[in-house]
């Protein structure tokens, strides 16, 4: 017989002072009574966060305190800066009635899991199954520093974390089959898609303190209907989507409530006493809910519209086509590079064309969005992107990916000088690395050799993006404090001017380490009769020189008008 662990009041959630002393493990109570005396959750790998706020965070505030019915509401919330005399007594009787159901250990309804779960055979995996960065079955990271023999035990703080951590990302394909799972066959279940954050990338907002982070990720509307419950709530097997059984169904969430506490896995912790304290030594991944699309209400994804009828329409499992389907981020491309999905407004989105998909931001993002004057311009927003890219079959995970943006709110108004300049930014940085990948290609032609595919190896552009990249950020968090045109355009001539510098740098590379004979060339066929054309070094090195000047005009603009012009 082990304790329990209640998250309701045993420290779990690192936290640190909203005025900067080191995070310490706090309660679910404490975190949330006095969310304005904290700052940014602190958590293991980044996934972590939006798998806490959207399992237990904001479904517990949504579930007390219902949610603001419009802006207004919502405003008047987040200028108090603090939760309502009211509003504390809500959140402390919620917690208080539904204590017992968030104890990790409790023997008959423990949090998140089903009890008693477990195979004909009565075995466990390591506690390593449900973290993402072991080494565990097909799921081998590249760097990982233990195998899957290796004995691991977690906290019951750890544990939680990464409990909500599975349910919210886990690995698709086989799962093991459960004892009282009608569809497990032979001892598994196949067919399982990845848990539900997986199929999206998750936008996240944050403010400056914890309490603004919640509200910034709570939209407003309308309260939870009767049928919308928390999985904490849904643990009675009668109940007709039970969440404490280890029966599955395939059906579309009631609401947020069940959005978020979606149990896409039935999962038991064991945990045992040991010379350490309590931890969890072993755990059991079964089956759980299978949802068949991302539905339209998810606050937290950005959206690309896609064309009516169009080929890459998406449909759902029953064939009805869905005209729109989550965003998931790219591995290794920075979040300022898709500015035209994240600064896409709901309310004005950018519509598909016949043949070409549009975008639509994030409720949550878009939210904020029509809350420029009250919030005012020069708020310290971060936006935070996180996703996972899957491998083989979505089957193991090849890539953890965050991202964090400072973005002026200012942005989001679709007719900003603020917003135009960022677009055209990001659309300089990668004409650039467009640039310098044809300099690159003009280059080896005039060697004799092909040009890098763009499908493989790494091109010299994505060297550019990357020198790039401080310097688009800086811009962004220069631009939250700036209203005039004027302080607008000497912001985009000074990135001119550092781009100008950078990428001339990447280029004196390329060029310097070319052989000799690259200045005498080799000429080419261009086919369908045309004249062949002469490659050579110079000719390549004129071309980007007139590119470059063409992409940021300013900074040519300013050099022509200079006496003592940049080398470069």
């Amino acid at each position: 017989m082990t304790d329990g662990f209640s998250l309701t009041d045993n420290p779990w959630l690192r936290l640190p002072s909203a005025t900067g002393e080191p995070a310490q493990e706090r309660s679910l109570r404490t975190a949330l009574l006095e969310a304005h005396e904290f700052g940014d959750l602190v958590v293991e790998i980044p996934t972590q966060k939006p798998a806490v706020f959207r399992q237990v965070l904001l479904p517990v505030i949504l579930a007390a305190l219902g949610r603001p019915a419009d802006e207004r509401e919502w405003m008047n919330w987040h200028s108090a800066g603090q939760w309502s005399q009211p509003q504390r007594l809500k959140l402390e009787a919620y917690l208080d009635a539904h204590r017992p159901l968030f104890d990790l250990f409790d023997p008959v309804q423990p949090f998140g899991q089903v009890a008693g779960l477990t195979t004909v055979k009565g075995e466990m995996k390591t506690a390593g199954l449900i973290i993402a960065t072991e080494a565990t079955g097909n799921n081998v990271p590249l760097f990982a520093s233990r195998t899957e023999g290796d004995a691991i035990s977690l906290t019951p703080a750890q544990a939680a974390h990464w409990l909500l951590h599975t349910q919210c990302w886990d690995t698709a394909a086989i799962k093991t089959g459960a004892v009282g799972d009608p569809r497990a066959k032979a001892g598994k279940t196949t067919g399982n898609p990845t848990g539900p954050l997986g199929q999206m990338g998750i936008t996240l907002l944050a403010g400056r303190t914890l309490f603004e982070t919640l509200l910034l990720n709570i939209p407003v509307g309308a309260p939870p209907t009767s049928t919308d419950l928390p999985q904490w709530k849904r643990r009675d097997p009668n109940d007709p989507r039970p969440a404490g059984t280890p029966q599955w169904q395939t059906r579309s969430p009631e609401g947020l409530l069940d959005l978020w506490t979606w149990q896409s896995r039935r999962i038991r912790l064991f945990p045992e006493v040991t010379g350490e304290g309590l931890r969890v030594t072993g755990v059991l991944v079964a089956a759980g809910d299978r949802m068949p699309h991302t539905p339209e209400t998810d606050p937290h994804t950005m959206w690309r519209v896609e064309p009516a009828g169009g080929r890459n329409t998406a449909k759902d499992k029953d064939g009805t086509a869905m005209p729109r389907r989550p965003l998931r981020l790219q591995p290794g491309k920075a979040v300022w590079r898709g500015l035209d999905a994240l600064l896409a407004p709901e309310r004005q989105s950018r519509e598909a064309g016949h043949k070409t998909s549009g975008f639509a931001t994030s409720k949550v993002l878009d939210q904020a969005g029509s809350l420029i004057t009250e919030l005012g311009e020069d708020y310290p927003l971060r936006v935070e992107l996180s996703g996972i890219a899957y491998g083989n079959q979505s089957a193991v995970i090849d890539d953890v990916m965050f991202d964090a943006l400072p973005l002026p709110l200012a942005a989001l108004d679709t007719d900003s000088d603020v917003r135009s300049a960022l677009l055209e930014v990001a659309e300089q940085a990668e004409q650039l690395a467009t640039a310098v990948n044809h300099l690159s290609a003009d280059l080896r032609r005039a060697l004799g050799t092909e040009p890098i595919p763009w499908d493989k190896g790494q091109r010299p552009g994505e060297l550019i993006l990357h020198a790039l990249d401080q310097l688009v950020r800086r811009l962004m968090a220069g631009l939250r404090e700036v209203a005039d045109l004027e302080r607008i355009e000497a912001g985009q001539l000074a990135w001119e001017q550092l781009a100008w510098r950078r990428s001339g740098e990447i280029a004196d590379r390329l060029l310097q380490a070319v052989p000799v004979g690259a200045f005498t060339g080799r000429s080419s066929s261009q086919g369908d009769g045309k004249p062949e054309r002469t490659h050579r070094l110079p000719l390549a090195e004129a071309s980007f020189l007139k590119r470059r000047a063409e992409i940021l005009h300013r900074a040519n603009a300013f050099r022509s008008s200079s006496t003592h012009p940049d080398d470069n």
